[in-house]
């Protein structure tokens, strides 16, 4: 009787053993097929908004969404009391950014400092992937162009391909747990410099960055670099800007100090042009511009 029970429970193991290595066999046949129909999968909410504080960052409106936003700077905090610490002079500048897809966007701007407008376009060349080294960056790059129409000094008349500026900026950024970083090589080329000394054509580097305090706060901060010898008529400060961020729904709102009064990238990183005042001040001279940014998503597309 011992010998059956013994020969059953032999059986009975062995049957359980290839019952559970079919199971597992099956199990990573279910699993392999799930890893070839999973999607990739993108991180998103690198930056919260399409300006770090002045510079571009990698985010565009998805297609069929127009972001318009509000840039306001008032003039230097040690403009003392008589201007009442700049609040009595203020630059403006109102944009609008429209998704033609998910990864291709176009924007026009007009700024009251120098009676500026711009204009862009801005691709998503690549896309970082959520928890793999496959793609650990995304990469956009921004095309921009930008004229004024103030004639200065006065009695200078100006035609418009004088007036006109470019710039090319290649936006490399990486999203980590509760940091972004972004890195903005630029090539800006002026129409017209002040004298033969300086460059037509200039190189800068940007670095940008973005601290998440709590899911709708953060702290952005950006500097932009421009090597010496570039320009030599003039005195050109590296912008340097800061901003507290809040997420508020569908505005995204940023208080911002800077010591640059454009916000235009050809202005504010290197103003090379006859007789115009420089964007950009010293901080250790208190050429502090207090601001805001305020930008509203618009969804234009009822089946998104």
């Amino acid at each position: 009787m011992f010998i059956k029970i013994f020969l059953y429970s032999i059986i009975l193991l062995i049957s359980c053993q290839r019952l559970s290595a079919q199971d597992t066999s099956l199990l990573n046949k279910l699993n392999d097929s799930m890893n070839v129909n999973r999607k990739t999968s993108y991180v998103t909410g690198t930056f919260k908004a399409l300006t770090v504080v002045n510079m571009q960052t990698i985010e565009s409106s998805a297609a069929g969404v127009l972001n318009f936003e509000i840039q306001h700077r008032f003039g230097e905090l040690n403009g003392g009391a008589y201007n009442f610490f700049g609040l009595d002079n203020a630059t403006l500048r109102l944009g609008f950014d429209y998704g033609i897809t998910d990864r291709l966007s176009a924007g026009i701007g007009r700024s009251s400092y120098l009676k500026t407008f711009d204009g862009y376009l801005k691709y998503k060349l690549l896309r970082q992937i959520d928890g793999s080294d496959e793609m650990p960056v995304s990469v956009s790059v921004v095309e921009n162009i930008s004229n004024y129409i103030q004639n200065i000094p006065e009695g200078i008349g100006l035609t418009f391909q004088n007036r006109t500026a470019y710039s090319t900026q290649f936006l490399i950024a990486r999203k980590f747990k509760k940091i972004s970083l972004q890195l903005a090589p630029t090539y800006l080329h002026f129409n017209l410099v002040s004298t033969a000394e300086d460059k037509n054509d200039m190189f800068a580097l940007g670095l940008g960055g973005r601290v998440k305090l709590t899911n709708r706060m953060s702290i952005n901060a950006e500097y932009n670099y421009l090597p010496a010898g570039q320009i030599v008529s003039d005195k050109v400060y590296n912008s340097l800007s800061m901003a507290w961020e809040i997420e508020t729904g569908g505005h995204v709102f940023q208080l911002v100090f800077s010591n640059s009064q454009s916000m235009v990238v050809t202005q504010y990183i290197a103003q090379s042009i006859q007789g115009v005042p420089q964007a950009t001040g010293s901080w250790g001279k208190g050429d502090i511009y207090f601001g805001f940014n305020i930008s509203r998503a618009f969804n234009l597309k009822k089946n998104r």
